[in-house]
């Protein structure tokens, strides 16, 4: 049975690599348009399931396909990804000094019985107070423009989180534990 990744993040990539799984990377071409900014796990559960979708129906019967997506929720309002620099410095300015929720949301197709599993995972930071040099560097240095939120927990310099509860791995955008139990659910073996 085929392990399929329904996404192109090489961070997601990594973390699947990491619990040992040997999987095949066949991008989603879901696009992803949000109604609204107001955050529901539904929504989100909905996007995980809609990217895994469209690669079911590109991969043969024999296939366990794994499709996800991360959002920043602060005061339950959704921070997608920035499309500019200056949307990236406005969500980092926002978030400062404040504890947002970091949710993933896992769908897993079985190709061969049609079932589904869906697990989402919700994470917390807390930034401090980021000064306007800060919110710049960061934007200027890393790539703020790909991730939910402007911002990789992974690449941010030490002063900027005060702290961070729950995965690590679902904050970076994908947890291994959630993947692990989808996994089992659709009595996955490789």
């Amino acid at each position: 049975m085929k392990l399929i990744l329904a996404s192109n993040s090489p961070r997601r990539k990594k973390i699947m690599s990491a619990l040992g799984l040997e999987f095949e990377v066949i991008p989603s071409n879901y696009e992803e348009k949000l109604e609204t900014d107001v955050f529901s796990y539904e929504l989100i559960e909905d996007l995980a399931t809609q990217k895994a979708l469209d690669v079911v129906k590109r991969v043969d019967k024999n296939s366990v396909v794994i499709g996800a997506d991360t959002v920043v929720v602060l005061h339950n309002k959704i921070l997608g990804k920035p499309h500019t620099k200056e949307n990236a410095y406005k969500m980092l300015k926002e978030l400062s000094g404040q504890t947002h929720s970091v949710v993933t949301s896992v769908c897993g197709i079985n190709t061969k019985t049609n079932r589904a599993a869906l697990i989402s995972t919700t994470s917390y930071v807390r930034f401090c107070e980021l000064t306007s040099e800060m919110i710049q560097y960061y934007v200027e240095t890393f790539s703020p423009l790909d991730k939910a939120g402007s911002y990789g927990i992974q690449e941010l310099p030490p002063n900027y989180i005060e702290k961070f509860e729950g995965s690590f791995e679902n904050i970076v955008g994908l947890d291994p534990e959630a993947v692990k139990q989808v996994l089992a659910q659709l009595q996955y073996s490789s």
